[in-house]
């Protein structure tokens, strides 16, 4: 499978935040804490490489602790503030303020030199797509301020949020990059729902998710799915189909529907605590 997906609106959204950025003293960019490099845009370094930084491991509750702590070790020994998430439960958003605060120290102490006093941090809130933005400024701010939905594409143009007198957001769509020099990553960004499923062939994905879970969480769609352990993947996607009635007409088992139900449990945290990739 070759994965790519850069619709115009992209290259749109990609200018508005270069023509922002002179605004901003921090670039907060949230990741997939299942695939915490993966989901990471190199233009997003590339566009905030002189500002302050804080990343955040988003959706931390789906992926394995133990593997989330590694990362934010990793982030915080490449110069990063880094905190993990889970912005839907509304987990670590408590000390997301300090955290800004503690990110920008350099730029408030410039600022008082200057007799500038109390001027609130500005903050560019990016990342991919579907990884939970307008979820983390609804839980930051504690109301809906910013449209949300589980498919990548939702949020399509600026918005300005105001949380209090000490700090202002700007939220911006979510974007890839052009060309993905490593297929592996457009992978796993089309796992966790960051390419749109139209574009993807889907029992392909399961088959590589099948391959992935037997390898490093053996027994695990084995338990969820009720189904014997199966070497052969696709024999494992029509067991998946037997075990959830997926039939079409004449009884034959339905691998499509299948493998849109696994990546769907995927998706939804429901094969548990998952990590694709570790630092």
């Amino acid at each position: 499978m070759h994965f790519q997906w850069y619709p115009g609106h992209m290259t749109k959204a990609r200018r508005m935040m270069q023509e922002n950025i002179k605004l901003i003293d921090l670039v907060i960019e949230l990741v997939d804490a299942r695939i915490p490099l993966s989901s990471r845009n190199p233009d997003i370094d590339e566009l905030g490489k002189n500002k302050a930084r804080l990343i955040l491991l988003n959706k931390a509750d789906m992926a394995e602790d133990t593997l989330n702590d590694e990362w934010i070790g990793y982030f915080k020994e490449q110069g990063y503030s880094a905190v993990k998430v889970n912005s839907k439960k509304g987990g670590g958003i408590k000390s997301i303020q300090s955290v800004i605060q503690e990110a920008c120290k350099e730029k408030t102490e410039r600022d008082r030199k200057r007799g500038i006093l109390n001027r609130p941090v500005r903050a560019m809130v990016a990342g991919i797509p579907n990884v939970g933005k307008s979820t983390f400024i609804n839980a930051l701010a504690g109301k809906a301020c910013a449209r949300t939905g589980n498919k990548p594409g939702v949020t399509k143009g600026k918005q300005w949020i105001r949380l209090n007198k000490n700090v202002e957001l700007l939220d911006t769509p979510g974007i890839l990059w052009p060309k993905f020099e490593d297929q592996e990553v457009g992978l796993k960004l089309a796992f966790i729902g960051s390419i749109k499923d139209e574009i993807l062939q889907t029992e392909e994905l399961a088959a590589e998710l099948i391959k992935f879970m037997n390898s490093a969480y053996p027994g695990v769609l084995e338990e969820k799915y009720d189904i014997p352990a199966a070497e052969d993947i696709y024999g494992c996607l029509r067991d998946i189909a037997k075990s959830r009635h997926c039939l079409v007409r004449g009884n034959e088992l339905d691998a499509g529907k299948a493998a849109a139900i696994l990546l769907d449990d995927f998706r939804g945290g429901r094969l548990g605590r998952i990590t694709l990739e570790r630092p």
